[in-house]
């Protein structure tokens, strides 16, 4: 999953907390700079496409901090104070402060649609005798050590250096050209390379499960702690725009789930 990532009085309301004391004359954003679908120094993701929407809801132009998305991302950025907002995290995420979610959705079991095996899941007994693949360490994974599935697994790197390799793209165009039968890959991930390239791909929903890792997660945006009063204005810009982040988020094929944990109607 990925982060992307401000006014010393309140346009509206008291004055800030000393905590708040920030320059805001821009929107200042941590991101990954090679981490399509989310974000690119090109501005090519839908996180990119969310922050020009907050900026233009702000009327602040939108720069970037650039990091790679891997571990010490927050420490280096959010929390050294180079930028004040994380475009997207797992709500609730115990580093930063989140902001009320803005998007719901899953990973996903994924095969294509002219060949496939049509399983149910991962708990259907045809898949004993496919070819599957997994990113490592992944949620997913947990799924198929339940059901005996790792033994003709393969496995795809988590954590690689993002200009020369993308394991993710590698499991779906595996899957596309017929070296592995199905995949389990984060949703965003998934729908986004399915619609880019029109694929003949089918996605489902991988639904959590007692004892194993949880498959579903709410996305929200990150602030630092201690500044209520930009956590509620980011709120508040969300839920004005909302209806714009969604159709940026179906524009880029992101898998998005109703608060019953089904794919939404489009």
């Amino acid at each position: 999953m990925t982060v992307l990532f401000v006014l010393l009085v309140a346009a509206s309301g008291g004055p800030l907390s000393a905590q708040e004391i920030v320059d805001r004359s821009e929107l200042k954003v941590c991101a990954d700079p090679n981490n399509l679908p989310f974000s690119n120094e090109k501005k090519e993701g839908f996180e990119n496409k969310i922050a020009d929407l907050m900026g233009t809801e702000f009327g602040l132009k939108v720069d970037y901090t650039w990091f790679p998305q891997v571990i010490g991302f927050v420490r280096n950025t959010l929390r050294t104070r180079l930028c004040d907002l994380v475009m997207g995290t797992v709500a609730g995420d115990e580093i930063m402060q989140t902001t009320n979610p803005y998007y719901f959705t899953t990973y996903v079991m994924f095969y294509r649609s002219d060949k496939g095996p049509a399983a149910k899941g991962p708990q259907d007994p045809g898949l004993a005798s496919l070819r599957l693949g997994v990113v490592g360490g992944t949620p997913p994974a947990d799924l198929l050590t339940r059901y005996d599935l790792m033994a003709h697994t393969k496995p795809y790197a988590l954590t690689v250096d993002t200009r020369y390799e993308s394991p993710t793209h590698e499991m779906v165009q595996d899957v596309v050209d017929g070296n592995i039968d199905v995949g389990f890959l984060w949703g965003p991930i998934a729908g986004y390379y399915r619609k880019r390239d029109n694929l003949p791909l089918t996605l489902m929903p991988l639904k959590s499960e007692p004892g194993t890792a949880r498959m579903e997660y709410h996305i929200a945006m990150g602030v630092r702690a201690n500044e209520p009063e930009w956590r509620r204005r980011i709120n508040a810009a969300i839920l004005k725009r909302q209806a714009e982040i969604t159709a940026i988020l179906r524009d880029y094929g992101v898998p998005l789930l109703n608060e019953q944990g089904d794919l939404a109607n489009p």
